[in-house]
């Protein structure tokens, strides 16, 4: 194999060395956090006539620091400012709600031991206003940090080793991911293989067996270790003995994609990291308890949402004396057909143009979408573009053919190109919104769209149901992939 010689200038881009500082911003910010928690305790137990009793000022202002102290040290303690705990999963909120209640916990038995009469107004408002306010902060440091990584700052600069199909697939998994700041420099092969780059165009920068070197000479910040990188374990920790004096992160990436970090499990078993994947769950997703929120919900939506109804009806109606709604055929749970609902956003005759624009367009995906198709209507393309087309469906839902969250409803014609893996996505009910539409809606292309559905099945829970639907609201206002 031609190895490629690469050296620190060619290799580093964006300096990712700031991420140092994450921790100390985290600090700050729940200081200032804290604090204003604490003076606002302080304030509301002396100013508001909520509860009984004259507290003393002054032992209050002397107890606010000690508090805010305790408390910025467990989150320290807890893994709070842990630099691998920002940016990505629950774990870094985790820590810091762990972390609030010890210190409330901390503080209410050294009170009772020291016989310290700490106002009990003081003490709840400390921590009713303080927990949320510092789960709201790491919320929106977080917004920041994602930010910043999707416009190529604070990012670590990857390299990656391994057979060229495996580098490939890592890749493209940390490429659908920007917001996590893994930027791929370039990948080590075993010295079998020839060429300067892998399959999707990734530079080849060495050969597996020059690990060390490599990581060495170009100043990278995580090392990836894919299937076909090495030759047995006793390899991969040599190289970690080789490298745990360089500021260098080790991953072990396996063989596994598309699988939520609640479904795995990591356990050791004599020194051997086993990883355990749970079952599917897509049972889970058709469970009483998700039927039941549908049901709650839809109704509310509807009763509030009535009023635009009516609008939207006479604005289509008045356009060109059309029917209101468009009534589609559907595949729902286990490709049972229904009739989907919408506002008629094109005109009469759109289905009959369809099989033109198919052939001028050459599209052969299952879901066709045009940007500039010039069957919608005028109010179609107002009503598209926030999404207010598809509210009718919210009958659907009430009637249980969807649900409010799941994978996109499909048409017959493209079940009937479905491969076999495809079929999974027909096992829960079909959704009004899902990771497809705040992913990118019509942006996306026809297989990114199968695979958000296939994770969406496989990975089911209600957190991530109530994710999705805050990010829809985020997604329509933006109304990126609307058309």
């Amino acid at each position: 194999m031609t190895s490629v010689s690469v050296q620190r200038s060619e290799v580093e881009s964006t300096p990712s060395r700031a991420l140092r500082y994450l921790p100390f911003t985290a600090l700050v910010v729940d200081l200032a956090i804290t604090t204003a928690s604490a003076l606002l305790a302080i304030g509301g137990r002396v100013r508001l006539d909520v509860f009984t009793g004259s507290p003393d000022t002054r032992s209050l202002l002397l107890a606010a620091p000690i508090i805010v102290l305790a408390w910025l040290i467990l989150v320290f303690a807890f893994g709070g400012y842990r630099l691998d705990a920002f940016g990505v999963g629950t774990d870094e909120y985790k820590r810091v709600i762990n972390a609030s209640l010890a210190t409330a916990g901390a503080v209410s038995v050294a009170c009772f031991l020291a016989k310290v009469s700490l106002p009990r107004g003081f003490f709840l408002l400390v921590f009713v206003v303080g927990v949320p306010a510092l789960t709201v902060g790491r919320f929106v440091l977080r917004r920041a940090l994602h930010r910043a990584r999707e416009q190529g700052l604070l990012g670590y600069r990857v390299l990656i080793a391994g057979a060229p199909s495996h580098v490939d697939e890592i890749a493209a998994v940390l490429r659908r991911a920007p917001w996590l700041g893994y930027r791929v420099e370039g990948a080590l092969l075993p010295s079998t293989h020839d060429g300067r780059v892998t399959g999707s165009g990734i530079p080849v920068v060495g050969t597996c067996d020059r690990v060390t070197d490599v990581v060495r000479d170009s100043g990278i910040d995580v090392i990836f270790f894919a299937e076909g990188a090495l030759a047995s374990a006793a390899d991969l920790r040599r190289i970690a003995w080789d490298l745990e004096h360089e500021d260098v992160q080790v991953v072990v990436a396996p063989s596994v994609t598309d699988v939520s970090g609640e479904r795995v499990r990591v356990r050791p078993v004599g020194g051997l990291p086993l990883m355990h994947i749970d079952r599917p769950r897509s049972t889970d997703a058709s469970h009483w308890g998700k039927r039941l929120f549908d049901i709650v919900g839809s109704a509310a939506l509807l009763a509030v949402l009535s009023p635009v109804f009516l609008v939207v009806a006479l604005r289509i109606k008045v356009h060109d004396g059309g029917p209101v709604f468009f009534r589609q055929t559907r595949t729902g749970r286990n490709g049972e057909p229904f009739e989907c609902l919408k506002f008629r956003t094109m005109v009469v005759d759109a289905e009959n143009r369809l099989s033109t624009l198919l052939d001028v367009s050459g599209s052969t995906e299952g879901l066709f979408k045009l940007k500039d198709d010039p069957r919608v209507t005028r109010p179609g393309r107002w009503l598209r573009r926030y999404s207010i087309d598809e509210l009718p469906q919210l009958t659907n839902v009430l009637r249980g053919k969807m649900s409010l969250v799941g994978p996109r409803p499909p048409l017959p014609r493209e079940v009937a190109t479905y491969q076999k893996d495809m079929h999974r996505r027909l096992r829960v009910r079909p959704g009004m919104t899902g990771l497809w539409q705040v992913s990118g809606r019509s942006n996306l292309s026809w297989t990114e769209a199968i695979r958000l559905d296939l994770y969406y099945v496989d990975n089911w829970s209600m957190i991530q149901d109530l994710n999705i639907l805050g990010k829809t609201v985020w997604a329509v206002l933006r109304s990126d992939g609307a058309y």
